[in-house]
């Protein structure tokens, strides 16, 4: 996998004028020992996302580089299963954003979130408490570095959200929660009637970013 992203893939995407392309692994617990790689690809507009893809299996020199992969055998997949998660950017970040965390990308954690709400209706509201209720502005000044906010369009758990925030280790990571959570804003917001049980599930997923992922 590692050999046909970071030779095949990435570049055939590059081509098509696609940049900052992440790709991650998650970090193995006592309780989950699975292997997983996620890919992270921006693009501009809906239509691109059909389109790069169509390009790309037009493409002679992805299409030589990739042959190991694509002609691989039932015995000796080179993973067990792909899922596709569609996402639209929130208004209050538009764009995706390469993190601003230096130092050892081994012990960078990347911690991306899925926020489940029981019905459509409570799951916009979430996404309003984000945008207009200013979560996203208290994770700007905290610093967690996000690289993300999105809508999910299409996935397998709607309706919900993810997004993405970065930071040097997991000290880091705990120490940036605690002060979020032990926030005058955050107190206020949860609080606030409106946006009372919004969320009826959160998973929570560390990664760490391959050695030739753009992030």
């Amino acid at each position: 996998m590692d050999k046909y992203l970071s030779e095949a893939y990435l570049p055939a995407l590059k081509k098509q004028g696609l940049k900052n392309i992440g790709v991650f692994k998650n970090r193995k617990t006592e309780t989950d020992s699975s292997t997983s790689i996620y890919v992270l690809v921006p693009y501009g507009s809906l239509d691109l996302v059909q389109t790069v893809e169509d390009n790309v299996l037009l493409d002679p020199s992805y299409l030589k580089s990739a042959e190991p992969f694509l002609t691989s055998s039932n015995m000796e997949a080179p993973y067990a299963r792909q899922r596709s998660v569609l996402l639209r950017a929130f208004k209050d970040m538009p764009m995706m954003r390469p993190t601003m965390v230096v130092g050892s990308r081994t012990d960078r954690v990347y911690e991306l979130r899925s926020y489940e709400s029981a019905t459509e209706e409570k799951y916009r509201n979430k996404v309003d408490m984000f945008n207009a209720g200013g979560e996203v502005k208290l994770f700007e000044r905290l610093g967690f570095n996000a690289v993300f906010y999105g809508e999910v369009l299409s996935g397998q758990v709607m309706p919900n959200l993810m997004y993405m925030t970065t930071f040097t280790d997991l000290k880091s990571r705990d120490e940036h929660w605690k002060v979020f959570v032990d926030s005058p804003e955050w107190k206020a917001l949860k609080a606030m009637p409106k946006y009372e049980k919004n969320v009826s599930h959160i998973d929570i997923y560390f990664l760490y970013p391959a050695d030739y992922s753009d992030y």
